[in-house]
């Protein structure tokens, strides 16, 4: 049995099923048990690192912001107790405002945080494959290495990630709207 270890980048995967859910609620454990089925029935799941941001506050904190906070909080919660599944934060920073005078916010540290984890695993030997869900090239580097490591890298992504990030990965499984439907839970 072959050991995995999946690294989701939470903000990338919510991007990717923004229209393919239409709406509905999402079960991450079975989307990943689905997208880790696509490569073959003889592999176990070791674990799942998730990393994404708390959405920003205002100081003093908007209402709005607050409510939006707290889901937040709740859903990374309810993940982090999920089976398998390990959450890990980043901060969200506001950048200012852009010519429109819509806010620009930037993700901080997530990026780093998932490359430093798939190094470890692969370092450690506790994956013989991983799995990333991302579409940013800023983890070519880090793919690289863990491929030098003898770590098979399955890209999975959305319709267009980056060229790059393509070429890295050993493998690459689309997620399609078939495999996001046999995740929502029938309620």
């Amino acid at each position: 049995m072959r050991k995995v270890t999946v690294f989701v980048d939470g903000a990338y995967l919510d991007h990717v099923l923004e229209d393919k859910r239409q709406g509905k609620r999402v079960n991450f454990s079975i989307l990943i048990r689905n997208i880790v089925a696509k490569a073959g029935l003889d592999r176990e799941i070791t674990r799942i690192y998730y990393y994404h941001c708390l959405p920003y506050q205002h100081t003093p904190h908007r209402e709005d912001e607050s409510k939006r906070f707290s889901k937040a909080q709740g859903f990374f919660r309810a993940l982090q107790r999920t089976p398998r599944f390990e959450v890990r934060l980043g901060r969200l920073a506001y950048r200012g405002d852009d010519s429109a005078g819509k806010p620009i916010y930037e993700q901080k540290q997530v990026d780093l945080l998932l490359g430093i984890d798939l190094m470890l695993q692969a370092t450690k030997r506790t994956a013989d494959e991983v799995f990333i869900i991302a579409g940013d090239s800023d983890f070519v580097p880090a793919i690289r290495s863990v491929k030098s490591e003898g770590v098979i890298v399955y890209l999975v992504h959305g319709a267009n990630p980056h060229d790059d990030l393509l070429d890295e990965a050993d493998e690459r499984i689309e997620i399609t709207e078939q495999l996001v439907s046999g995740a929502i839970p029938l309620i």
